[in-house]
């Protein structure tokens, strides 16, 4: 790679690394709740909406959309339940407020951070080796720098039979 795409590649590398506090939730938006909550016509399960500690980056939202997440809240007792990120919300459908409060909002927690964790640690991975192949890129370039500046177009004080060439021309 030259070292354009590499100066790049770094910015870019760089950008990743700024959300490294772990992406949580604050608190439920309650005017996204049913109206009829509490009442004899209210559901037995809805969406609920959270807001999110800081926005998510797009990483994170792959994650939070990917069937991993499925299968975590379904081996976690929470086969029904399925997120969504729209904007800085987290839209958590087919559950309720007792659900989330009983142990399903821990759950969500605890995912959201081994994301971000997870995320970090592929990221800092990453990093490394960009670092390394920028390091051997420029060791492989001041190599061949090198090797170019040693090679010389001169004329050799003098070649055996080279005179008597010179004279037959």
């Amino acid at each position: 790679m030259n070292a354009h795409i590499f100066r790049a590649y770094g910015q870019q590398m760089g950008t990743q690394l700024k959300n490294d506090s772990p992406l949580g939730l604050g608190s439920v938006l309650v005017g996204s709740l049913p109206a009829t909550l509490m009442t004899d016509n209210a559901p037995d399960r809805y969406t609920v909406e959270a807001v999110f500690t800081r926005q998510a980056d797009r990483d994170e939202v792959a994650a939070i959309h990917d069937a991993s997440t499925r299968d975590y809240l379904k081996s976690s007792g929470f086969p029904t339940v399925e997120l969504r990120v729209s904007d800085r919300r987290l839209e958590i459908a087919n559950t309720n407020l007792e659900e989330l409060r009983d142990g399903l909002a821990n759950v969500i927690a605890d995912h959201l951070a081994a994301i971000t964790l997870n995320l970090r640690a592929e990221r800092e991975l990453a990093a490394l080796r960009f670092s390394e192949a920028t390091e051997l890129e420029q060791r492989r370039a001041a190599a061949v720098a090198d090797l170019a500046e040693s090679v010389t177009f001169s004329r050799p004080a003098h070649l055996p039979g080279h005179d008597a060439l010179i004279a037959n021309d």
